[in-house]
């Protein structure tokens, strides 16, 4: 079936089959020069849906940027059918500053829906949601774990949604965790939209992880290839081992100040009183290990060298899906 509806973007007209890379335009930098957010779209000539591939919510989470930008160099991006859209770096002023806030000191993933004469984050949350995703069927939002902290390559979705729990099985990342949507966040707005979104997250702020890419991109493949529009050029890797999905999980926190010592135990499966850090101070006074407190996965491990008591250290399963209670 051929496309001949062409699809306007930001005052843009894309016809069928056609690529097209717009700027988007809200603010200048404060020193008057030009900020351009790239969206970079593919038509392929076949009718099919529209997914949107987007990171950089939070300016330095940069592995998901890194996913993005592999899906734009290896030609992934050029669908069999329907049409992609690409945005590397949603937040452009955080990534020029290496923030993670916008430039008013906002989150933008906590200001939609937004509003046209709010706050500059506000103004952009109400800018994309108004200009882009009206046109947007599915939709894959990567993040990574902020302030030093690294997630396991990890899909999370709402509770309840089978559709959304179909489409995470055929991304199959290696931990899926439902988690409640935000009020405020970009989730929740495609979802009020009526988009099927998907978030992932990977990593650590201000960092490139090679495997965590790894995993978004095969976990792409096997998305685009489920809904039909993985070019035939693409080599697909599907997976022996199913992912992990998880319940209920709690932070584990930090009794003590000091320097972190961690384990590595990251994306493991640990038993209870295995010790997964030490504490110590800087003297060589006290030393305090970090245990387990169940059974579970580790899903998300501090990695500052420097903690105080209360800090997060570790994110760990409590409940699988389908576990008994």
């Amino acid at each position: 079936m051929r496309q001949h509806k062409p699809l306007v973007i930001l005052g843009e007209t894309i016809l069928p089959g056609q690529s097209k890379t717009i700027d988007m335009e809200i603010a200048k930098l404060h020193n008057a020069a030009k900020l351009k957010i790239p969206v970079i779209i593919q038509r392929s000539k076949i009718d099919g849906p529209t997914l949107l591939f987007s990171a950089g919510i939070h300016g330095d989470e940069i592995n998901g940027i890194e996913i993005v930008r592999q899906i734009i160099s290896k030609k992934i991006n050029r669908p069999k059918r329907g049409t992609i859209i690409c945005i590397p770096i949603i937040n452009m002023f955080g990534y020029i500053n290496m923030s993670r806030q916008f430039p008013d000191g906002r989150d933008l993933n906590r200001v939609f829906p937004g509003s046209k004469k709010g706050s500059l984050a506000s103004r952009f949350a109400h800018h994309i949601l108004t200009e882009i995703i009206p046109h947007v069927d599915y939709a894959v939002d990567f993040h990574a774990g902020g302030a030093s902290r690294f997630n396991a390559p990890q899909i999370r979705l709402v509770p309840g949604n089978d559709e959304l729990k179909q489409l995470a099985d055929i991304f199959n990342a290696p931990f899926t965790l439902f988690s409640k949507n935000i009020s405020g966040t970009f989730r929740n707005a495609c979802q009020k939209s009526q988009v099927k979104m998907l978030l992932f997250e990977g990593g650590k702020s201000l960092n490139i992880n090679d495997d965590v890419a790894q995993s978004g991109i095969e976990g792409v493949k096997r998305f685009l290839s489920f809904l039909g529009m993985l070019d035939p050029k693409q080599s697909i890797e599907f997976k022996e081992t199913e992912s992990i999905y998880i319940k209920k999980s709690i932070w584990l926190r930090a009794n003590s100040s000091g320097m972190l010592h961690d384990h590595n135990k990251i994306g493991q499966f640990v038993k209870k009183g295995d010790v997964l850090a030490t504490i110590t101070d800087p003297f060589g006074k006290f030393e305090q290990k970090v245990k387990a407190p169940n059974d579970g996965y580790i899903i998300n491990a501090n990695h500052s060298p420097i903690v105080y008591q209360g800090d997060a250290v570790y994110h760990i399963s409590k409940t699988l899906y389908n576990e008994p209670q």
